[in-house]
């Protein structure tokens, strides 16, 4: 029998096994984390996101030193935005996109492939092997080969860090759930774009989608040695 751990969780504990669960890392760029980054250039406050890179750094630690697989999310485009032609929705929803039209000095600078925007935190960047999954939507699912990655690996449970908590995260959630993963979001390990977006997300996965948890909690059901 696999080994089942508990892990504290709102709206009540859930049941894992440690070699079915995955890690996602959502995004954790210099595009939602760093001033001069889209986010902030766009107007929201990324001013809360040392803490969520610690956490995030913490728990990543935990899930690799207990053998649960790394899997990073990288959002952007190419530079010639093959992805978001003006008939796609996100042409028109996307802030980066429409800053960039209406900003001529930074036209493919945000979310571009290969532009410091477009880079995973190095605090917080994959080792080798570990899979990053390009994507341009804010889904992890919509595109991309993450369901396949997760399904050849055996993979049950779905732990969520990353930004933004009311978007990328949350949309990421939803498609799992969808697909018959069990969510859990490490909340202080999340980072949400836009005011009381962070307190309605974690409402919506904890009542709908499935179930949040923190980083102190994780690392007490995974038996880590790291400080809380």
């Amino acid at each position: 029998m696999p080994r089942r751990i508990q892990l504290a969780a709102r709206p009540e504990p859930v049941s894992v096994v440690p070699e079915e669960t995955a890690l996602i890392v959502v995004d954790m760029q210099h595009a939602y984390c760093s001033k001069g980054g889209y986010l902030d250039l766009c107007g929201f406050d990324v001013s809360g996101a040392a803490p969520v890179i610690a956490e995030c750094a913490r728990v990543i630690a935990d899930c690799r030193a207990a053998g649960i697989p790394v899997i990073y999310l990288q959002n952007g485009f190419s530079s010639d935005q093959r992805e978001a032609p003006p008939t796609a929705p996100v042409w028109h929803k996307s802030n980066a996109l429409k800053f960039m039209r209406m900003n001529e000095a930074y036209a493919g600078k945000l979310i571009t492939h290969g532009t410091w925007d477009h880079e995973i935190l190095p605090e917080l960047a994959p080792l080798p092997g570990e899979v990053v999954v390009p994507k341009a939507r804010y889904s992890g699912f919509a595109g991309t080969n993450l369901d396949q990655v997760l399904r050849a690996r055996g993979i049950r449970t779905v732990v969520v860090i990353g930004v933004a908590t009311n978007v990328c995260v949350e949309s990421t959630i939803r498609d799992a759930y969808h697909r018959e993963f069990f969510p859990v979001m490490v909340a202080d390990a999340t980072l949400a774009a836009g005011p009381g977006a962070q307190q309605a997300s974690e409402f919506n996965v904890a009542s709908f989608f499935g179930w949040v948890t923190s980083g102190a909690e994780l690392r007490a059901a995974l038996g880590s040695n790291q400080p809380a």
